[in-house]
């Protein structure tokens, strides 16, 4: 089991809903992305423009449905490190419910190039050790 060491609040909008009235699946990495950034933003002090890297593999289970929410909890954690890409975690929470779980494998990169490079050390720092 993962622990989250992270946790950040998403609005849920009315154009988020589907005609089944629950979040359309789509929207549910939107939510993810936004959490990743806020977790940049408050670890590292960068901003989303600022974040040289890219998502190389993306994996979600559908748990619940959300339906009638104003927000949900997104809970992200690190849960691997490697020498140019680093695993998150996930739980994406309407209350006390579990709606999503997924994971995500990003590739650090130079901006110039393209090409990979090895995770910077500030990075490696502020993850800590895995489940940071």
């Amino acid at each position: 089991m993962t622990e989250f060491g992270f946790t950040h609040t998403v609005d849920v909008r009315y154009q988020d809903y589907d005609m089944l009235g629950h979040v359309n699946n789509a929207v549910y990495l939107t939510y993810l992305e936004d959490a990743r950034s806020a977790y940049f933003a408050e670890r590292l002090g960068l901003s989303f423009g600022d974040i040289d890297m890219v998502v190389a593999h993306l994996e979600v289970d559908f748990r619940a449905p959300v339906k009638d929410a104003d927000e949900v909890d997104v809970a992200i954690a690190v849960t691997d490190v490697g020498d140019t890409s680093f695993t998150m975690g996930y739980e994406v929470r309407d209350g006390d419910t579990v709606a999503l779980e997924g994971e995500s494998v990003q590739v650090t990169v130079d901006p110039e190039t393209g090409e990979s490079r090895p995770i910077p050390e500030a990075w490696r720092d502020a993850f800590g050790s895995p489940t940071a």
